[in-house]
């Protein structure tokens, strides 16, 4: 490929020089230990998957208040940041770089992992669906409690301290977890969002608690290694707002006045589009955010190349690829063809059956 730019050359996003413009992007695969503890299995599957110019963590809670799902990581603890220390160390052996995406899910949850408590949200609205799986069985939604105001700083606190957390842990940034239908997103949407206080009514109210996490974030690692996270178009978890250029648009502006190490857009369409318009394109918040910016979701090879060399995005996230193909920056640079799509029964299964049983091309006798 030489000097021109494309997947496989270099960028400095942030304060980091990435070796690649391919992103491993946040994978939730449910092998942490029933306490949130990441095992020796998810150091090895993240050291396979090192080549990338940055792996982006699968979410990671932080407060056992802010769990969604059985055998998601935290980092909250003490004997989580032990655990990750392994995964970053293997990481860091192979050459790569990691950042932490801090979450919390809010009404994405069930009293049934919060220790009988409901989960919190915006507002007193639940999600449409079929429900949250616990150790007992899926149990369907429930409606959420809304945050009392001043119970919002010491979420934001929690934000802070996983921050601190996640740099003793020996990550290279955090990624703020401000899309699909999960807390900071159901106080940034108004589909969800109905309050009448500071952090309700009007965009840049509702901006208010993504704006305070970025700034306590920042206040840990500086702005230049911190990402944030948004979907303008999806419908996971019931989202979706008739407001949502308006929306998206006002926070792509306000992050870019920050100076983050990027900005993460799922501005694929690949798990849904919500009905109030068309999707908001890369093209649309490169209007309004002039730092480093990462698309994600239904992007293959061509694509990615065509939306860097266009110029539309600095960085591409791949994710069910990198399930099957642990060596896909190598695969890309060979031209060698990609692996089968895994099969979604061992997405969550908790075993390394899925997980770090995939070859690279070379081992696979190709």
């Amino acid at each position: 490929m030489g000097g021109e730019k494309g997947l496989l050359s270099s960028l400095r996003a942030g304060s980091l020089t990435l070796r690649n413009r391919v992103v491993m992007a946040p994978l939730t695969r449910c092998r942490a230990t029933d306490d949130r503890v990441p095992t020796p299995m998810m150091a090895e599957y993240y050291g396979q998957r090192a080549s990338a110019g940055l792996i982006v963590s699968e979410a990671t809670v932080v407060t056992p208040d802010g769990v969604g799902y059985l055998n998601t990581p935290g980092i909250y603890n003490a004997a989580q940041v032990a655990g990750w220390k392994a995964v970053t160390k293997a990481v860091h052996d192979r050459g790569g770089l990691i950042f932490c995406q801090t979450w919390h899910c809010g009404r994405s949850s069930h009293s049934e992992l919060l220790g009988g408590k409901l989960p919190v949200s915006a507002s007193a609205i639940k999600i449409d669906g079929d429900g949250v799986h616990t150790a007992t069985g899926k149990k369907p939604y429930e409606t959420p409690r809304a945050l009392e105001t001043a119970e919002i700083p010491g979420i934001v606190e929690l934000f802070r301290r996983g921050a601190m957390l996640a740099k003793e842990a020996g990550f290279d940034g955090v990624e703020i977890h401000s899309a699909n239908g999960y807390l900071l997103d159901q106080f940034l949407q108004s589909l969800i969002n109905h309050r009448t206080d500071a952090y309700g009514g009007s965009v840049a109210n509702r901006f208010r608690f993504l704006r305070e996490v970025v700034e306590a974030t920042v206040s840990v690692w500086g702005a230049n290694l911190v990402g944030v996270r948004l979907s303008p178009n999806g419908v996971f978890n019931g989202m979706g707002s008739p407001d949502y250029r308006e929306t998206f648009g006002y926070a792509a502006s306000e992050l870019s006045r920050y100076g983050l190490a990027y900005l993460h857009v799922l501005d694929g369409t690949g798990f849904g589009m919500h009905p109030h318009g068309t999707p908001m394109t890369l093209d649309d918040l490169r209007l309004v955010y002039k730092g480093t910016l990462m698309g994600n979701c239904g992007y293959n090879r061509e694509t990615a190349e065509a939306a860097i060399r266009e110029g539309r995005a600095d960085l591409i996230a791949f994710g069910r690829p990198y399930i099957t193909n642990p060596d896909l920056v190598e695969r890309f640079a060979g031209n060698h063809p990609l692996a089968p799509d895994s099969e979604m029964s061992t997405w969550y299964a908790g075993g390394a059956k899925g997980y770090t049983d995939y070859p690279a091309f070379a081992a696979a006798g190709a």
